[in-house]
């Protein structure tokens, strides 16, 4: 019985060696890559208020959120991104083509997010910063990316990423 546990274990543990190489490789592909100068040019919020990424990093870390209304993924992480903002975390989200500031406004307020948002209507943003998936993560720090990953991610996830960027 012992011999069966062990061979169990093992081959959890394998599998999830495995889950993790394929993630690791996935986000690998999947990267975006960021101009030199993103950091340093003005992006304007829904409300109107124009932020530095630089300026929003340089004291702790920044997460930079990439998502769009009909993303399904998106609809699993939006909700952990918005509790990181509800606890006075430093977050900027990117609205990828979901219409203008009005339509993505009410639908916002419909959802109940009041996270920072940049709308970008047609992509050019996302474009400009080599986005090609939703949701995408961006973690930044000083003005420099210290990781990214795309796809869905745990509220931890997000708060251990933003700890590490950090360090």
């Amino acid at each position: 019985m012992r011999g069966k546990w062990r061979r169990w274990l093992r081959e959890i543990l394998l599998m999830l060696l495995i889950a993790i190489v394929i993630g690791w490789g996935v986000d690998r592909l999947r990267k975006p890559e960021l101009p030199a100068s993103f950091s340093a040019a003005p992006v304007q919020t829904l409300d109107g208020e124009q932020l530095s990424i630089a300026a929003l990093s340089a004291e702790r870390p920044l997460l930079i959120y990439v998502w769009a209304t009909w993303c399904a993924i998106c609809r699993y992480t939006t909700p952990a991104v918005e509790k990181l903002t509800q606890e006075g975390g430093n977050v900027l989200s990117v609205a990828l083509r979901s219409g203008d500031d009005a339509r993505l406004a009410g639908w916002m307020a419909k959802k109940g997010l009041s996270m920072a948002t940049v709308n970008d209507p047609r992509g050019v943003l996302a474009q400009e910063w080599q986005v090609s998936v939703t949701p995408t993560l961006v973690f930044v720090s000083k003005g420099e990316v210290t990781g990214t990953t795309t796809g869905w991610s745990s509220y931890w996830g997000m708060k251990l990423r933003l700890w590490w960027a950090g360090m």
